[in-house]
């Protein structure tokens, strides 16, 4: 007979994300892995990052002061797949080339529609692993992976709540066309996301320091359906002596009633997160990550999923991006959790 479950123990050999005992059918909330990496153009290893993040969690602390019981409704991380796994290994083969030239031209169109190709799978795969989970009533975090990943997540919940709106945090716009030629690229997840999923309403970013005039421009033309809240602009204010608070509520303000979170780990300071695929300096401390994601709750608005993407081990397996990414991750499901009255305050 198993002994009862223990919040306050080591997590024992074999058990899942957090060290916690839950099976999928059981778990309120599912974490999806998303091994994928191939329009990576910078930094890589973030196919490694579901892994990580299983491996830290193991080391964090259940319970929380300003949340409470977090995994009380139970949370699980499917295994994961393969053959998401042999599409990253293809496709980063033949994107290698592609990235080595700063883009593809004639001589590498094979190259470049074998990349599309296995990226188009990837955002079905993760369409349709999410649809099903959310028709049996799970709330669904992604875990990459590049932050392109996350598509089909998106697709499926602004389907399930049209008028979605998104909060994003991260380092860069992700707005770019086809960013060297990847139709997927992980700096293209926001420009594919504004075009072609209707459902979403809103898309409100923060910490963006890196983008290029195209970009820019992008926002500006949107007509407020994408907000940008640049850090050098925050910071600016905090020097004025603008609160984080202040900045928060009018950050939260402009998101509609039910929100799916975002978040590329390099939207933090990448003292946090040094070895994610494109760390920029400036970006938000964990307590002021961890504060936005608390105000969307306490706004009153409904969190309804969630991707952390770009998380990187270090070259020798350091643990420590992991570590922080493991803790961002269980913020984010306990606000979740809290956002639709499924944990009580401590």
């Amino acid at each position: 007979m198993s002994l009862p479950f223990d919040p306050d123990a080591a997590a024992a050999p074999g058990t899942g994300v957090y060290g916690l005992p839950h099976g999928v059918e059981e778990a309120k909330v599912v974490l999806v892995p998303v091994p994928y990496e191939a329009t990576t153009s910078y930094g890589g290893g973030t196919a490694d990052g579901p892994a990580t993040i299983l491996e830290a969690s193991r080391q964090v602390d259940l319970f929380d002061v300003e949340i409470g019981r977090i995994w009380e409704p139970g949370i699980a991380m499917l295994d994961e797949p393969a053959q998401v796994r042999a599409w990253n290994d293809e496709a980063k083969a033949a994107a290698a080339p592609i990235v080595e030239a700063g883009g593809a031209d004639e001589s590498l169109a094979a190259e470049l529609a074998l990349v599309n190709d296995r990226s188009a799978r990837v955002n079905a795969w993760v369409r349709e692993t999410v649809e099903g989970l959310l028709a049996k009533g799970k709330i669904v975090g992604v875990v990459g992976g590049d932050h392109s990943v996350p598509f089909g997540s998106i697709e499926a919940h602004a389907a399930r709540w049209p008028g979605l709106g998104i909060l994003h945090l991260d380092a860069h716009a992700d707005l770019r066309e086809a960013y060297e030629g990847f139709t997927w690229s992980h700096a293209s997840i926001f420009h594919n996301v504004m075009e072609r999923v209707p459902g979403v309403a809103r898309l409100v970013q923060v910490g963006i320091r890196d983008l290029g005039a195209a970009e820019h421009r992008y926002i500006r033309q949107s007509g407020g359906r994408v907000v940008a809240h640049f850090d050098a602009q925050l910071v600016a204010e905090r020097f004025d002596g603008v609160t984080w608070n202040e900045q928060v509520r009018r950050i939260v303000a402009e998101l509609p009633q039910h929100v799916y979170l975002s978040f590329d780990i390099d939207g933090l300071d990448p003292t946090l997160c040094p070895h994610t695929g494109t760390p920029v300096p400036g970006g938000l401390s964990f307590h002021q990550a961890a504060a936005l994601v608390a105000a969307v709750c306490r706004s009153g608005r409904t969190i309804v999923g969630f991707d952390l993407c770009e998380v990187a081990p270090g070259p020798r397996g350091d643990p420590w991006d992991g570590n922080v990414g493991a803790r961002l991750l269980y913020k984010m499901i306990g606000w979740t959790l809290r956002s639709q009255g499924l944990i009580a305050a401590p």
